[in-house]
Parts: C-alpha cells; structure tokens; sequence
C-alpha cells in the first residue's frame, strides 16, 4: 500500500511538496483513510499507522515528519535539529499552538493539516529552507503568510524573491459563505474587498486569492506562486471538508520534504 499524493512543482530536485488525499491508508469512516492527524478524533492506532505509511513512501524517518497541534493563531515556530532530541511529549509542547513552521534541516518534513483552510507552503531556492502555513480565515485576516515571510528572513535571511508557493487544497470562494461578522473582520483589516469578496444570498471570501494577494504584497514574484485549485468542498471524495464531513474527520497533510 502507498499513499495517493497531490504533488507540486518547486522546480527544485531538493525539495518534495505535496498534499495527502483520502486515497489509501487506515483510518475509517470520516477520517478514511488517509490521516496523520492526532488531533481530530481519529483512532491513534489508525493515525500511527498512517505516519508509518506515509514517512516510508517520502523517505524520511518518521520521526521527522513534523505535524504542529493548529489553533488558528499567527504562531510560526522554527522546527531545528534540538526537536529530534527531545521526549514524544516535550516534543508535543514545542509544537502545541503553532499555525506555521520553518525548517532548514535535511530530512525533515513538516507541513500542516487542513479541511476546508487553505495550506501554504514556502521555499527558499537560496537558502534550502522552507515553511508549512495554516491559513484558515482569522489567520488570513491576519496576514500569517506575510508574518512566515517575514520570519523566514529573521531566520535564513530569505529574501521574497527567492520563494517559490504552493497554495494547496482548500474552500472555494464559491462554497465559502460567510457571516457578515467574517466580511466585517477581513474588511476591518483592510483586505482588498472588491476582489476577494462577492455577494451572493450571503457574503462568499475567496481565501486561496487573498492568501495569494498577500505572498505577492510580500514580494513573491507572481509565476513563483502555484495555485493548486482544488475545491475541498466540492472533492470530498478525495479531500477532506469539514463542511461537508462535519469537525469529527480527517485532515489533508500539506507538506514539504528537505532533501
């Protein structure tokens, strides 16, 4: 048995991007099959052997596959080689309440779980080091892409430039309806409304552009930025949506390998 993985072009033999499906591995039901997250409910049994299934097929030691415990925060936490030495439940610390991580160990694979929010991963061509970013809708409202930007400069000296994207699976603006209090935080923001927002019955927020329009004000060049254009919403069978699953379900790893 192998994974079925969403791959992404870096135009770099050095590192490996991807997204997990729901295609193969050992978790049931809602969490089928496909799960590394221990988080959401999903059997540890099932959520191990998935680990195991999918550290072996990206060629790297299980215990460098890095998944942080999300809370839709703007945290971005830089994952070095003192996380290896330390205790499964020290480890689980360091990674408790962070929303994105950075890394430029060799490896090493990091990335972060999502169901319907949008991934975002980073790589410095430059400086071999790269970033996992969840982007759900108050971390977009408040430009965590443009902070992870921002930290991988403190921490490897990226320059914008040099960064190639991936935003990965996730809502659609046509399935991503939102309450006025959403439209009112972006708004309040001072998110470009006019093109990331339309009217339908209810207020709809296009978070993959918005996540876009915030690499490119970071200074990504815009042709270094792939959109994967994959609707979670509307491939479920392949994805894992919240919205359509309910909470109590898996989660898509998007994740970026160093070699």
């Amino acid at each position: 048995m192998s994974p079925v993985l969403t791959r992404y072009d870096l135009a770099s033999p050095a590192a490996t991007a991807f997204s997990t499906t729901r295609r193969e591995g050992y978790s049931r039901g809602a969490y089928g099959r496909m799960n590394i997250n221990p988080y959401c409910g999903d059997a540890p049994e099932h959520v191990a052997a998935n680990r195991r299934l999918l550290a072996e097929s990206l060629g790297v030691a299980e215990s460098r596959l890095v998944v942080p415990h999300q809370v839709h925060g703007t945290v971005c936490r830089v994952v070095d080689e003192s996380l290896f030495g330390l205790s499964a439940e020290a480890r689980t610390a360091v990674l408790e309440g962070a929303d994105a991580l950075l890394t430029n160990c060799r490896g090493t694979c990091i990335g972060v779980s999502t169901a319907d929010c949008i991934p975002v991963l980073l790589y410095d061509r430059a400086h071999h080091a790269a970033a996992a970013i969840h982007a759900g809708w108050r971390g977009t409202v408040q430009r965590i892409v443009a902070r992870a930007v921002g930290r991988m400069n403190e921490a490897y000296h990226t320059q914008p430039q040099d960064l190639m994207a991936v935003i990965g699976p996730g809502i659609s603006l046509a399935r991503f309806e939102v309450g006025q209090e959403v439209y009112d935080a972006f708004a309040q923001a001072g998110h470009d409304m006019a093109r990331i927002a339309r009217r339908q019955d209810k207020w709809h927020i296009d978070l993959p552009l918005c996540n876009r329009l915030q690499l490119e004000q970071a200074g990504l060049h815009a042709e270094h930025i792939t959109m994967s254009g994959i609707c979670t919403y509307d491939r479920v069978d392949d994805y894992f949506s919240a919205r359509r699953l309910g909470t109590a379900s898996g989660r898509i790893y998007t994740g970026i390998v160093l070699h």
